[in-house]
């Protein structure tokens, strides 16, 4: 295996190891001072740990691996072919790796307290069917490609800004789902949590585990679809798109003398 690929690995393992430990671990915090009570108010702040978190993580490993720390942000790459599918795999057992080792750092740092406490991790909400997790699911990991589409790939996108939108993508969509799922959108923030806890003797939802993989899936492709559909994100269809709106608009009349316009006829002179 090439070592640029390592390296590359290495990274999505930290990052998303690095997005579980704030992210997850900012719920077990969270739950620590509040007497094991979660409201809305404290999901605000649960939404801005995992914000600040993957802007950090965008802005450091961006340039090394692509920051995707996410197996549905691999995959509806890939689906565009704009990531390679033989780099899929490894991209995936790198983001599952790092959840499981984010989910052993707030051990770590919390003791089994966290066990207790669930580790932060993402379960359906009482009254939530399956189907409903899926569509909640699918929607929040819509915004979160779509702000990767817009700030992250397409090349006309302004400089600087991506981290801080795609960190506040995630924030957004864990304030609309968050109530229902847990706002994962991520298979591999669902995982680590989920496994620390069957390691430490937790109760685990593991029945609950495909919601936060056919969701993330199935949002995130549609996505990039449709974003690659109306923004035209490769420059040669926009300038296929750009020929054929010129051709099919028609030219406004222009004055005698301006550019492309037929050259003005003399008057007759004495000397004819």
């Amino acid at each position: 295996m090439q070592t640029h690929l390592l390296r590359r690995l290495a990274a999505e393992l930290v990052g998303t190891a690095l997005l579980v430990l704030f992210g997850a671990g900012s719920v077990v915090a969270t739950l620590t001072v509040g007497g094991g009570q979660l409201g809305y108010a404290d999901l605000g702040f649960v939404a801005l740990a995992f914000a600040i978190v993957v802007a950090l993580v965008v802005h450091g490993f961006g340039p090394v691996s692509g920051a995707h720390i996410n197996p549905a942000v691999s995959i509806s790459l890939a689906v565009t072919r704009r990531f390679p599918w033989a780099e899929v795999g490894p991209y995936v057992a790198a983001q599952l790796v790092g959840g499981f080792v984010g989910g052993l750092l707030v051990v770590a740092a919390f003791g089994t307290d966290a066990v207790d406490l669930g580790m932060g991790a993402t379960t359906l909400a009482s009254g939530v069917p399956y189907w409903q997790g899926i569509v909640a699911e699918a929607l929040g990991t819509f915004i979160l490609l779509f702000a990767v589409m817009a700030l992250a790939v397409d090349t006309r996108a302004p400089i600087g800004w991506a981290g801080l939108m795609i960190g506040l993508a995630v924030a957004l969509e864990i304030l609309l789902i968050g109530p229902l799922t847990g706002g994962s959108v991520n298979p591999a923030r669902t995982f680590g949590p989920y496994l620390t806890l069957s390691v430490f003797g937790g109760d685990v939802p593991w029945s609950q585990y495909g919601v936060y993989v056919v969701g993330p899936l199935l949002g995130g492709i549609a996505a990039v679809l449709v974003y690659d559909l109306l923004a035209l994100t490769r420059p040669a269809e926009r300038a296929a798109a750009e020929a054929s709106y010129t051709a099919e608009t028609p030219s406004a009349p222009q004055p005698p003398g301006s550019p492309g316009s037929p050259a003005p006829t003399q008057a007759p002179t004495d000397q004819d």
